[in-house]
């Protein structure tokens, strides 16, 4: 429970709106950010499919132009990709605790 509701913490502030326009170099900052987190979570073998889709569809949108969408994508990825590292590291001594029947 308390896992779940620190993931959904860092998600949900992660995701706050901007408030002013973004541009490129915005875009790269978060694009970057998020490749470098998602780079980490693959490196524990604990990469998300999602945190893949939202960089993609940032990349997409930044190549578009858009680079409000690209950076809520960006954020949106970076988001998912600590979230897995946060789970991969916490499950990593959390199965001790499991009771084995």
């Amino acid at each position: 429970m308390k896992r779940s509701l620190t993931l959904a913490m860092l998600l949900a502030l992660s995701l706050a709106p901007a408030a002013r326009a973004a541009n490129e170099a915005d875009y790269k900052a978060a694009y970057a950010a998020a490749e470098t987190a998602s780079k980490e979570a693959a490196g524990m073998r604990n990469q998300w499919t999602v945190t893949v889709s939202a960089l993609a569809a940032a990349k997409k949108a930044g190549d578009g132009g858009d680079f409000d969408r690209a950076i809520a994508a960006a954020k949106e990825a970076e988001a998912l990709a600590k979230a897995s590292t946060f789970q991969a590291t916490s499950e990593k001594e959390a199965w001790k605790a499991m009771e084995i029947r």
